[in-house]
């Protein structure tokens, strides 16, 4: 009888032992879910909220998310790359547990959220890793999708490429990971609660830590045109001249930023052929926007512009809770003949 007792007694701490194992085992160690260099022609966008209330909080406490956000997002900067073609793919080796292909590509403000119900993640893909742990790849580009749900997939293999399918406004992949159903964010290893500050472990490779983790607030996006841009162009990949007429109406410089905020400094210059500047706008922004594109020119007087190269300048500069000033810069340049 007492032999029986401790026998059940064992068995019950071991279940227990078992138990707070599998709750703490680690997740797979993650490469980037895309084919890109991180800062030149990918930029994550938004962290997953930790927040549970109506609050937004990302891992380092500030708020470069939306309410509810379950993922990470890498943006290409426009359309043209989505034509191009960017492979989304696999940051761990694991099993396809699932695949959706045949959505469209096109912003859900333009079709409306009705039209995504059910199917938010648009064209994707889900992976298995064993042990509870899986990730989820979203948003891919119509007719991309090259695996099938059971196929087993290698670290970097090939799952579809970046579209704008599903509920989104911005070509990118959103990659979500998941323990046991539990949203995991991979920047610090948490699932959404109360506290801020309490990482446990990036699930990052080493060589990606330092490169992910930055501010979100970047100038992705700039060129000149010959008049004032139209958004949906520039989203399109349709203002990349890198050479404009002589006789262009106007010369104008423009920019667009991911996460500009309130009361950042903005100035835009353009410096002629003759490399003295002809050209200065500044601005103090009024408020703070996930994206927006800026611009300022001069109209054309004399008969046309002298020939040559003009190169522009685009300077955000920030004031941080500290006190000092963060400067982001981008240049282009543009050949008037």
């Amino acid at each position: 009888m007492v032999l029986r007792l401790f026998l059940t007694i064992l068995l019950a701490q071991l279940a227990i032992f078992s138990a707070n194992r599998a709750e703490g085992t680690p997740g797979p160690e993650l490469s980037l879910p895309i084919e890109c260099n991180p800062g030149k022609n990918c930029w994550v966008v938004h962290f997953v909220d930790l927040d549970p209330s109506k609050k937004i909080r990302d891992h380092r406490c500030q708020a470069f998310s939306y309410d509810g956000h379950k993922g990470t997002d890498i943006a290409v900067r426009d359309m043209s790359e989505v034509r191009r073609g960017v492979p989304v793919i696999a940051s761990a080796p694991g099993v396809v547990r699932g695949v959706r292909d045949g959505m469209r590509d096109v912003e859900v403000s333009v079709i409306g959220k009705a039209a995504v119900n059910g199917k938010e993640c648009g064209n994707g893909v889900v992976i298995s890793h064993g042990n509870g742990w899986e990730t989820q790849y979203c948003h891919m580009k119509k007719g991309s999708v090259v695996v099938k749900k059971g196929a087993k997939v290698k670290r970097g293999q090939k799952l579809g490429g970046v579209g704008l399918s599903g509920l989104t406004q911005f070509p990118h992949v959103h990659l979500s990971v998941r323990h046991k159903g539990k949203i995991i964010d991979p920047f610090s290893g948490d699932s959404p609660g109360p506290d801020c500050n309490q990482a446990k472990a990036s699930m990052w490779r080493h060589d990606l830590r330092n490169v992910l983790n930055i501010s979100p607030s970047t100038i992705y996006n700039a060129g000149f045109a010959a008049k004032p841009p139209q958004v949906k162009a520039v989203r399109s990949g349709l203002y990349n001249d890198k050479v404009l007429s002589k006789r262009a109406p106007a010369l104008v410089l423009w920019a667009e930023i991911y996460w500009p905020k309130q009361d950042d400094q903005l100035l835009m210059r353009i410096f002629g052929a003759d490399g003295k500047l002809f050209f200065e706008h500044k601005s103090v922004l009024e408020k703070t926007q996930v994206r927006r594109i800026f611009y300022a020119g001069k109209k054309r007087k004399p008969l046309f512009w002298p020939e040559g190269a003009y190169r522009g300048e685009i300077t955000l500069t920030r004031i941080g809770a500290d006190g000092k000033p963060q400067t982001f810069k981008s240049v282009r340049r543009v050949e008037l003949k």
